[in-house]
């Protein structure tokens, strides 16, 4: 039974997640990213910066467990500990992440709908919406 994950990055290196299918975490975030199993699901959540909103940009899957290697692929730090994706559904556009708030049930505050992203790497998904966004991907 997979688990599913949303998993944050910003615009530089959503380009190489793209490029290389691989997805990355600094050291002390060693304990969440050591929770996934190769088979589960990663929704890829790009953070807004000054030029976009929050986007959904793609769910992969995760092709290995983590492992770690310290070679520098991303463009602001190392993120030493790691994990190969194959693509699921990447959408032609990225999909604004706003709108989904009022149906994604890890979000309880839907108005501070941010405060539950703030700080973190990645967070646990329940199934429902895992399915509730790629639904709207694929739309």
């Amino acid at each position: 039974m997979p688990s599913y994950w949303l998993c944050t990055t910003s615009r530089e290196n959503w380009e190489v997640v793209k490029d290389r299918k691989i997805w990355g975490v600094p050291s002390k975030h060693f304990n969440k990213i050591s929770k996934v199993k190769k088979g589960d699901f990663i929704v890829l959540f790009k953070k807004r910066d000054g030029e976009t909103p929050s986007q959904i940009v793609g769910v992969f899957r995760a092709a290995s467990d983590p492992f770690y290697d310290e070679k520098r692929i991303f463009k602001d730090e190392v993120y030493p500990h790691r994990v190969k994706l194959e693509p699921h559904v990447i959408p032609g556009e990225p999909l604004d992440f706003k709108p989904l708030v009022p149906k994604l049930n890890f979000i309880r505050n839907k108005k501070k709908w941010s405060v539950h992203l703030m700080g973190k790497v990645m967070i646990e998904l329940p199934k429902e919406d895992f399915e509730t966004i790629v639904d709207a991907l694929k739309v």
